[in-house]
């Protein structure tokens, strides 16, 4: 008997598992390349940036900030990661991306787009008095080893337009809720340039869940702007990973990643990520 419900113990625990995906996301804006950014220019933190993402292996993550050239030295330098994303001036390799790079080894690309934060999202534009055009890029995901679907979006909200940020927010719920036929969980990462106080991120709390705030352990600050300043404490909770409210998804950790090198940081925002459960 005693063999009998071991057994059964083991097969269980097989069964839940297989019926459950875990999630790792990152969300990380690695900092475009400008030559004034002196000692921390590209070219001498590109590896640090490559190494953080390659020692926490995040199954994805959404960059943000990530020129053409620069999203080529990722993918040649990182293990086992493919990205989906265009860039925002030209719809193809010109200006800066928000793409989602993901293991290609454990999840499967099913559907995949980008949109502009804009009043004409199917064209490569600008949005409400925007400073830049801004994107978002979303793809949907199915787990080789389970077989769940999940939608992933990634962002950069203007950084000078109020109005942009609102009207961002509203048409990336507005986007989810029309691709999302088929109620998936769905993931949302990305600098969103807004304090949680800001009316953007309030829409957003309103629609999604902050995953730091559901999370069941949660390391680090919530600041996540560092600016490069290592001996100045970093100013404003600007970058978020927001999660459906759905009853099949429950966030176990949180952090705020604020890894550093020879008193320097590897980009001016802090990556942060999330584990993330979802149930069959």
């Amino acid at each position: 008997m005693k063999n009998i419900a071991s057994f059964l113990i083991c097969l269980f625990t097989i069964l839940f598992c297989e019926a459950q995906t875990t999630v790792n996301i990152m969300s990380f804006n690695i900092r475009l390349d400008v030559a004034s950014d002196g000692e921390n220019r590209w070219d001498a933190r590109k590896d640090k940036v490559a190494g953080l993402i390659n020692y926490y292996e995040p199954d994805f993550v959404g960059g943000q900030e990530v020129q053409h050239h620069q999203l080529t030295y990722l993918l040649n330098t990182l293990n086992g990661y493919t990205s989906i994303g265009v860039g925002r001036d030209d719809g193809k390799q010109e200006g800066e991306y928000s793409c989602i790079f993901y293991k290609k080894d454990k999840y499967k690309l099913i559907s995949q787009s980008t949109f502009w934060l804009s009043p004409t999202p199917d064209s490569v534009s600008f949005g409400w008095n925007a400073a830049c055009r801004r994107v978002c890029t979303y793809g949907l995901f199915q787990s080789n080893k389970t077989k769940q679907f999940v939608w992933i979006f990634n962002t950069h909200f203007d950084h000078i337009s109020e109005l942009a940020r609102a009207e961002s927010a509203k048409l990336i719920i507005k986007k989810i809720k029309e691709v999302n036929t088929k109620s998936y969980p769905v993931i949302l990462s990305g600098d969103f340039n807004s304090k949680p106080v800001d009316a953007p991120a309030q829409y957003m709390l309103a629609n999604m869940h902050s995953s730091r705030n559901i999370s069941q352990q949660v390391y680090g600050a919530a600041d996540t702007w560092n600016g490069f300043k290592f001996n100045k404490k970093p100013d404003g909770c600007i970058d978020y990973i927001f999660v459906s409210q759905n009853n099949k998804l429950s966030v176990t950790k949180f952090a705020t990643i604020t890894d550093s090198y020879d008193m320097k940081y590897p980009s001016d925002h802090f990556p942060i990520m999330a584990t993330i459960k979802i149930n069959k």
